[in-house]
């Protein structure tokens, strides 16, 4: 079966070995080297000195954790929005009591840092902005690095949503100045749900001692000691940690540059492969995620159909869209463990399926 979502993703063997290990004690010195060894190997990922935690929980959880540890309620953000995730993110401050400015861009588009600034000119009473990085759901990939040059110029916090482009796309989070990043498990870092890895700057720490929206599980401060020693707060969900140990030594030895050229190379593979089979691409190239391909439904394509056809008859797995794109994308996943053969196999199929779901 090709699972070729944007996630979860495949996992490759040697992970799902390890996930299927036994148990072993959180609390002793095995796991003690397992975390601090993960907790080192992902700061070189992030490409960060900052603190970076392992949160058991997905990624919306980590979302979750990066608002409630920075921000009070009352205070004002700036939530950017192009696409399910974008206004996922937007939710979540509200929920929390907080006064979410939510600036809306047409899915398909990025953001426009232009807009960006506008905004924070606008209301210097914003806190912090909330970017997703890679908006899965229209496959746009928006410019981070000038979102938040943009944010600070204005001094804002930078809250980002990295969970389909870090370890697959380029974001160095230091050198961007983002202070909270968040990705998770199941995308590029080719392990199984259930993880969730943070990252937290010096300015995101001087947030977190004066902010007062309630939080008890995803309290970084808790995190933060229980690491020192060896442990996380909560039971982890330790198989999870297994593969990613390994997961993460596979990453290193390829290289990141590598890996994120190759997630560029097999982009562009999949992106012309769907053109040559006469299809368009949902949103326009120069801004086309390197993680996740979205597809333009032709108009007498049934896209459940279609997707059910390439599930059932080709062993092939993709998506459909999501909110208001529901039956007029499809979504073809390629981070993490993924080759153009891989890209090549699902062509293939779709090229075939095509036909069989159209009217």
């Amino acid at each position: 079966m090709q699972l070729r979502i944007p996630g979860p993703t495949p996992c490759p063997p040697q992970v799902l070995k390890a996930v299927g290990g036994q148990m072993i004690d959180h609390r002793g010195d095995k796991f003690a080297q397992i975390i601090r060894d993960i907790t080192e190997k992902l700061q070189k990922l992030f490409q960060t000195k900052n603190d970076v935690f392992v949160l058991t929980g997905s990624g919306t959880g980590g979302m979750e954790a990066a608002v409630v540890n920075t921000l009070s309620p009352g205070d004002k953000v700036l939530a950017l929005s192009c696409g399910f995730f974008g206004d996922r993110f937007a939710e979540i401050p509200e929920c929390y009591g907080a006064e979410v400015k939510k600036l809306n861009f047409e899915w398909g588009k990025p953001v426009d840092p232009d807009a960006v600034r506008k905004a924070l000119k606008e209301d210097a009473g914003i806190k912090a902005v909330l970017v997703t990085h890679n908006e899965t759901s229209t496959g746009v990939t928006n410019d981070l690095k000038a979102i938040s040059s943009v944010a600070k110029e204005f001094d804002k916090l930078v809250l980002v949503d990295a969970i389909s482009s870090l370890g697959s796309i380029e974001l160095p989070v230091d050198e961007w100045q983002c202070d909270v990043v968040v990705t998770a498990s199941q995308k590029g870092w080719m392990v199984p749900p259930g993880l969730a890895m943070v990252s937290v700057s010096k300015r995101a720490w001087e947030a977190h001692a004066k902010a007062k929206m309630p939080r008890y599980y995803w309290d970084f401060t808790k995190a933060k000691n229980y690491l020192e020693r060896g442990q996380t707060p909560w039971t982890p969900c330790v198989s999870t940690f297994f593969g990613l140990t390994v997961a993460l030594d596979m990453l290193l030895a390829e290289g990141l540059s590598n890996v994120i050229a190759r997630h560029a190379r097999i982009a562009d593979f999949t992106r012309r492969g769907v053109k040559s089979l006469g299809l368009s691409l949902f949103p326009e190239e120069k801004y086309a995620s390197n993680t996740v391909t979205a597809v333009k439904a032709p108009e007498k394509l049934t896209v459940s159909k279609f997707l059910q056809v390439l599930r059932d008859e080709y062993q092939v797995v993709l998506s459909g869209g999501q909110g208001n794109l529901s039956g007029k994308i499809f979504r073809i996943g390629h981070l993490g463990w993924v080759q153009e053969k891989d890209m090549k196999e699902v062509l293939k199929a779709v090229s075939k399926a095509l036909p069989k779901a159209s009217a």
